[in-house]
């Protein structure tokens, strides 16, 4: 259903002011009015010139194409468009009109795969030329934008205005991206469909599909079924989920999923009738827990784990080098190939924890034979492995920026994660390279400060994805040439929810499409036509982050959002484990050191205090960091939340035992703790006290009482 619009100039207010600043567009006069009708078009096109006049679209107006050539696709798929966006349903024929909207493919000149376009306005008809079906589909969506610019003018409006213009177009950059990680959490064909469709009115081109992991194996293998079979399904972390007990099995209930090969074929498809090309990720030599669950024999360990795991992080888990697993990678790959037509398959390559290598006589042993001298070199003999077997197939390894370690496979491209450098050293070598660097293209970093939204705390907002140049001055002119160009990732360990994905990309991919796209930037320019975007997905049903209105902080009662952290190690926001089904409560913390700091409370009133507490599990694979985690000492066997006063190590002055908590998985508000009446403002610190990591006990909110009598809540 159609959420409620609003006005497009208080969502430039609220919004767009909340992550960078609005510059407020300029009002026509009636003078000019004809002449200034909104441009809104994202991304940015290359050249537009502004003529004299408009040109006005009713439901009368033809669209206009060959019959059964490559344009009639594109303006069928145009006046779908309309159809379901404006309520316009606008007549398709097949031969020239006046007053026409035309869609025309221009002789091929030699370059079939170019992407630009050409968009005559006037107040004769509207033309949308190319030499390409995909440079005629980019036309056909900057045609619809400028006829969504504004909301209607009234319910049913029948005409639209089109300024008259002339619009030269191509994309700066070849690959504009975003990576949609499934593997941690599972989204269902429709919503992939659904993403795609979003992706396309944005002129991105490229969906990198990630669809192995640790905690997950998500693509139908007919030679390997196991690895949908077990590999598709854990158990998810913590205890709500293990008691929840499946009837049919009388064992903990597994989440997870698969896509089979018939549902890749009709995503495939429908993407590439939308010009976007899928690039599967099949992650190899690290994270590979999922698949080893499956099949044992790819470990390195004798007796690996035979259940998928649930907890975030690198896990050691490799697969071992023998000649079987490099036939086993192999004969997925060989069916990888035969559902993705993409020039590339990315192979991962990053955080592959080589202590399993290391410790393994055998994996030495086969170093020793495969004349490597480190296992970096085995990692790099590995990728190149992989890349001989592409390439002999047709196709081009890609893969994430660490396969630059040991030496890079001839021909490979690197996506560069870890910053820019990865980038930079592959293009030095004279290897392409794709730019998709943490922490400003990573969309699991919160668009703002929102405490309904988990992710990493670190914030990544519209304009530092618009401030990011994918061609810095490090790299030099000649080796920019090496630029495929840029890619946004949304990786959902904290992304649970489709609801959650599209909150999390967009309005910052409408940012990173402008960036692929646009050969200059503007940030006024773009800010002035963001709020038409927005409108457009409300309009579409995309769920976006939109800012909510600032509000006034409680003096007495603060969230753990509106409480600093005493830390910053690992931040994260982090949502509940519990309950099952239904919304779950968010807290923020420091996973390395659960403090909180309430800042400049007024005590001098103040005699008891509330405190509302969570706790969620420990799943997260972070090595020997592990061992740096303090923890205090408990009184009670169920722990305590302790309160100091101005730090934390300042006087006790209230201790909350966390016993009626234990076993509530959601959140629990503790009786409450009296307090002595202090003078002045203080800063008050929050802390637990525990045997061990597990569980990480967490603060929902806290509330200063001036009127309650301790213990009776």
């Amino acid at each position: 259903m159609q959420r409620k619009r609003r006005i497009l100039t208080l969502i430039c207010c609220t919004f767009v002011a909340a992550v960078a600043g609005c510059s407020k567009p300029v009002s026509d006069s009636p003078a000019t009015a004809a002449t200034t009708l909104p441009v809104s078009i994202i991304p940015a096109p290359r050249e537009l010139t502004r003529a004299a006049g408009q040109f006005a679209v009713t439901t009368s107006t033809p669209v206009v194409f060959e019959n059964g050539s490559p344009a009639e696709a594109t303006a069928r798929y145009f006046i779908d468009l309309m159809q379901r966006t404006r309520g316009m349903a606008l007549t398709a024929r097949n031969s020239d009109a006046s007053g026409a909207i035309s869609f025309k493919l221009l002789a091929d000149e030699g370059t079939p795969d170019d992407e630009g376009y050409s968009l005559d306005a006037s107040p004769r008809g509207i033309t949308v030329s190319a030499r390409s079906p995909r440079g005629l589909f980019y036309g056909a969506v900057s045609l619809w934008q400028l006829l969504t610019a504004e909301a209607p003018s009234a319910p049913g409006a029948t005409t639209i205005d089109v300024p008259a213009l002339t619009i030269t177009d191509a994309p700066r950059f070849r690959w504009r991206g975003l990576m949609l990680d499934s593997a941690r959490h599972y989204q269902s064909p429709q919503f992939i469909k659904q993403f795609i469709d979003v992706m396309a009115l944005h002129k991105l081109n490229v969906l990198h599909w990630h669809l192995t992991d640790d905690q997950a194996w998500r693509l139908e293998i007919k030679k390997y079924p196991k690895l949908t079979e077990v590999g598709a399904w854990r158990v998810p972390a913590g205890p709500a989920a293990a008691a929840d007990i499946d009837p049919t099995t009388g064992r903990p209930r597994v989440y997870g999923g698969f896509y089979s090969q018939d549902q890749v074929r009709d995503i495939v498809a429908y993407a590439a009738a939308r010009h976007i090309t899928i690039v599967p990720e099949i992650d190899m030599p690290g994270h590979a827990s999922a698949a080893i669950a499956a099949y044992p024999k790819l470990a390195v360990l004798d007796n690996p784990p035979r259940q998928v795991p649930a907890d975030w992080g690198v896990y050691p888990a490799l697969f071992n080098v023998e000649e079987s697993t490099f036939g086993f990678l192999q004969d997925v790959l060989s069916e990888v190939l035969a559902l993705f037509p993409s020039e590339y398959i990315h192979v991962g390559g990053d955080e592959a924890v080589k202590d399993q290598w290391k410790a393994s006589a055998r994996v030495q042993a086969r170093m020793r034979e495969l004349g490597v001298k480190d296992e970096h070199a085995l990692q790099a003999h590995f990728i190149e492995r992989m890349q001989a077997f592409l390439s002999n197939q047709g196709r081009r390894l890609i893969g994430w920026d660490e396969i630059l370690e040991g030496g890079l496979a001839p021909n490979a491209t690197v996506m560069s994660w870890r910053g820019i450098d990865g980038a930079v050293a592959a293009a030095a070598a004279g290897h392409d390279t794709v730019l998709s660097p943490q922490p400003t293209l990573y969309f699991d970093r919160r668009p703002f400060d929102t405490p309904s939204s988990p992710g990493r705390v670190e914030i990544s907002t519209v304009q530092d994805v618009y401030a990011f140049d994918p061609a810095p001055a490090v790299i030099s002119e000649q080796q920019r040439k090496h630029i495929l160009g840029v890619q946004a990732n949304i990786w959902t360990e904290h992304i649970r929810t489709p609801a959650r994905v599209e909150f999390m990309a967009f309005p910052r991919a409408a940012a990173i499409a402008e960036v692929g796209w646009s050969h200059t930037k503007d940030w006024a320019g773009f800010s002035e036509r963001l709020p038409a975007q927005l409108e457009r997905y409300r309009v579409l049903d995309v769920r976006f982050a939109e800012a909510p209105l600032p509000r006034p902080v409680d003096p007495l009662r603060r969230s753990s959002h509106e409480m600093a952290l005493c830390t910053d190690k690992i931040a994260l926001s982090l949502e509940d484990d519990a309950p099952i089904s239904g919304e779950r409560a968010v807290f923020k913390v420091d996973i390395m050191e659960p403090c909180w700091l309430f800042k400049g409370a007024d005590l001098a009133k103040a005699n008891s205090l509330v405190a509302a507490v969570g706790q969620v599990p420990f799943n997260f694979q972070i090595g020997d960091a592990v061992k740096q985690i303090p923890l205090h000492k408990p009184a009670t066997p169920a722990g305590e939340l302790e309160v100091r006063l101005d730090d934390c190590k300042g006087e006790r002055i209230a201790v909350l035992p966390l016993a009626p908590a234990v076993k509530n998985y959601a959140v629990t508000t503790l009786p409450s703790a009296s307090i002595a009446p202090r003078e002045g403002i203080h800063d008050l610190c929050f802390m637990f006290t525990r045997k061990s990591v597990d569980p990480i006990w967490v603060i929902d909110s806290i509330e200063l009482k001036t009127d309650a009598v301790a213990g009776t809540e």
